[in-house]
């Protein structure tokens, strides 16, 4: 029995029929079960505190460090992230003194029409859409990864699964096409970590803007309950929201000329210039291999000092490039975004590190 099938035969099933009824679509387990079922040590739930505040020093420039969040576009193979998080993490040790590292674990997949939509969608790559499956191999692989001591980074697409992960993670991500949700909003002003908004597509600010200004601020708002139960959410608000720079239709935003742009308009907007800088998408014209450039850039204006400017983000896999789906895919490539190598992100790493 493989992976998938283990973890389906063992959920429990929370939900029961309404008499008279036919199930109809799939039911999922509640985000409860879900953790009871894969729960979080005591010891990695401290150590996920640890590193959450680790990366609000950073942000808040309290720890001079850079944050950088590194790791594949989408995992989507259980054995190659395991892999890919073993040596990242002892590369994350070696250069701890300089570089704070956290790794991209993302299993949400945005589309802007059709395609796979990530691990806990699709789990078998073929279409089945066992998001039950999903949702159990998504946490297991982020559980093995905290397990080898590295913080967690992800992108919440689906608000109803956020739940099902966040005790996990260190730092998320608001994308660019939903940026202007305020669903989205909302979830992160209840969230207990770090929270990055990306600029729109168009490479607009202003919607990033009044993002994080929304999600700094306490909302009560429609959701889901622990028990998978419908629930007015009272959130505290976010304070530890920032923008995340990531290029667009007209081209990269990480210049000198950019960043100061971006750091007027969020001080216009009475919010703290915290930036984060997303190597890849329009930043590197959407060619994988250009992402050292932008780093490179990134640096000179740390080292010329830009400290508004704290974090950077990598995308970057066992093997380097892209491949589509297949019945015989290449182990360690990604199947979305092209990614670099793990040698070039290796020595990418010690370079960041070296700048620092």
């Amino acid at each position: 029995m493989n992976t998938i099938d283990t973890l389906r035969s063992n959920i429990q099933q929370p939900f029961a029929c309404v008499p008279g009824t036919e199930p109809v679509d799939q039911p999922l387990p509640s985000p409860l079960s879900l953790r009871a079922f894969l729960p979080l040590p005591e010891y990695l739930a401290d150590q996920i505190q640890q590193q959450r505040q680790q990366v609000r020093e950073v942000i808040q420039n309290n720890d001079p460090r850079l944050l950088v969040i590194v790791g594949p576009c989408s995992l989507h193979h259980e054995q190659s992230a395991i892999e890919y998080g073993s040596r990242l993490a002892d590369l994350a040790v070696e250069l701890q003194d300089r570089l704070l590292i956290v790794m991209r674990a993302y299993v949400e997949k945005p589309r802007t029409t059709i395609g796979w939509k990530g691990l806990m969608y699709d789990p078998a790559l073929n279409g089945s859409d066992d998001m039950q499956a999903g949702l159990a191999l998504s946490r297991s692989i982020m559980l093995d990864l905290v397990d080898l001591g590295l913080p967690l980074a992800c992108e919440l697409l689906q608000p109803m699964a956020a739940s099902y992960f966040t005790d996990l993670l260190s730092w998320v991500a608001i994308g660019a096409r939903t940026c202007e949700s305020q669903i989205h909003r909302e979830l992160v002003s209840s969230l207990p970590m770090p929270a990055g908004f990306k600029n729109g597509t168009d490479g607009g600010l202003g919607i990033a803007c009044d993002a994080i200004s929304s999600a700094t601020h306490p909302h009560r708002y429609f959701g889901m309950d622990m028990h998978g139960q419908p629930a007015v959410i009272k959130s505290p608000g976010n304070p530890d929201c920032h923008l995340v720079l990531r290029g667009g239709r007209n081209g990269p935003n990480h210049h000198v000329d950019n960043v100061a742009e971006a750091r007027r308009q969020l001080l216009a907007a009475s919010i703290a210039p915290r930036l984060l800088v997303d190597c890849s998408h329009a930043n590197s014209g959407k060619d994988f291999a250009r992402q050292p450039e932008v780093l490179e850039d990134v640096m000179r204006q740390r080292r010329a000092g830009n400290r508004d400017l704290f974090g950077l983000m990598l995308e970057s896999h066992l093997n380097p490039g892209r491949q589509d789906l297949s019945a015989q895919l290449r182990y360690g490539v990604s199947i979305t975004d092209g990614c670099l190598g793990w040698s070039d992100t290796q020595a990418l790493l010690r370079r960041a590190a070296d700048l620092s």
